[in-house]
């Protein structure tokens, strides 16, 4: 009944190395659907299910958080009284998202054989028996070439100005919610550089390292 965590820089491969835990371990993938189910069974949000993930966090100037902007761009998903389920784009004040945030992180780890990509997963669950807590890498340039190969960017220095972006939103993210530094060390059992290691072997490595995790 393990869980594992999983922070990484964008375009380090993390999706397809989560995918392919989950494969060989049998576990579940913390993902909106997931997030939307457990809410229902443990009536933590009966109607709306809130997910944002860091690298789409807005950094704001300290103009935009002392005139009490909102800091949180949000997928609200919402039951119709026909049973169907719309997604919408809105705005999430902080305390409403991390408080819900949190208590759907916690329940999942209650259930356990779950990856939880993000959301600030090794703090909540920080220090907590049965975790495995991984930080996926890789250098600058081998991310950018990667990101620019899956999202087909023409222009090479949009696609480093996207990768740098996207690694500023994740920092001011854990930053800005729960006050620590995602690149502290002390956070993580394990660290991997995807540009040394490949997808299949780093899934392994996870893998393997879960015999070794203290309950």
């Amino acid at each position: 009944m393990a869980v594992i965590t999983i922070s990484r820089q964008y375009g380090s491969g993390d999706d397809e190395i989560a995918s392919r835990l989950c494969e060989l371990l049998g576990y579940r993938l913390f993902d909106k659907r997931m997030m939307a189910q457990i809410a229902s069974e443990a009536g933590l949000s009966s109607k709306e299910v809130i997910d944002s993930q860091e690298d789409r966090h807005q950094v704001l100037s300290f103009f935009d958080r002392l005139f009490g902007h909102k800091v949180m761009e949000a997928w609200v998903s919402k039951d119709e009284a026909s049973g169907a389920r719309t997604v919408e784009v809105g705005e999430l004040d902080a305390k409403r998202y991390v408080t819900l945030v949190r208590d759907l992180i916690q329940t999942a780890s209650a259930q356990g054989n779950v990856v939880i990509m993000g959301r600030g997963g090794q703090v909540v669950l920080k220090n907590q028996p049965g975790v495995l807590h991984v930080r996926i890498e890789a250098p600058f340039e081998e991310r950018v070439r990667r990101v620019s190969e899956q999202q087909r960017f023409s222009n090479p220095t949009a696609a480093r100005d996207f990768v740098a972006g996207r690694d500023r939103a994740g920092a001011d993210y854990i930053r800005t919610y729960y006050n620590v530094d995602w690149d502290d060390p002390t956070l993580y059992h394990l660290a991997l550089n995807t540009g040394l290691w490949s997808v299949e072997a780093a899934a392994h490595i996870i893998a393997d390292t879960l015999k070794y995790l203290r309950s």
